[in-house]
């Protein structure tokens, strides 16, 4: 009779290139924790000048990468209430960063779109960020960018968010 499962792997051994200690796993939540303070510092420094946090930052970039989002869509991204997302939300439509518009299909529906002073501030946000990956993409090669991408679809816990990535996806632009 053939044996329907496979057989179970056995566990990396030192010196296999998939034996990770202890140290490396530390090393590399440092790293993280490092990369994304220094990622995040100049775009903080221009958000503070206009009394805007990484909230207002996160609105201001999904909905500037997705013209057109509706409000729903932006709160399954980023995973946050309705109340803290129309706190923010509120207040870069009030500031006009943002506009929002009915649905053509469904009015109760909220669309999103960046306005001009929403779109040149998502630029000057983005500027830096965007230089930060290309040169660190540049200075790694074709072959470790791949392996990056794979590190963070392996850390994201959403299905639905890593076949956003997983698939030929194209975003709206």
């Amino acid at each position: 009779m053939t044996d329907i499962y496979p057989p179970i792997p056995s566990p990396p051994q030192e010196g296999d290139p998939l034996f990770l200690r202890d140290e490396e796993l530390r090393q590399g939540i440092e790293m993280l924790f490092y990369a994304y303070r220094d990622f995040t510092a100049e775009p903080d420094a221009i958000l503070a000048d206009y009394g805007f946090g990484r909230a207002h930052h996160r609105v201001i970039y999904f909905v500037g990468r997705y013209p057109g989002m509706s409000v729903s869509d932006l709160l399954s991204i980023l995973q946050i209430t309705k109340q803290s997302l129309s706190r923010v939300l509120g207040q870069l439509v009030r500031e006009e960063f943002i506009v929002q518009t009915q649905g053509t299909q469904d009015r109760r529906q909220r669309l999103l779109e960046l306005t001009e002073k929403g779109r040149d501030l998502e630029r000057k946000l983005t500027e830096n960020q965007r230089a930060r990956f290309a040169k660190a993409y540049r200075d790694a090669g074709a072959e470790a960018v791949e392996g990056f991408r794979k590190v963070m679809l392996g850390m994201m816990t959403s299905d639905e968010d890593r076949a956003r990535f997983e698939r030929d996806w194209m975003p709206r632009r």
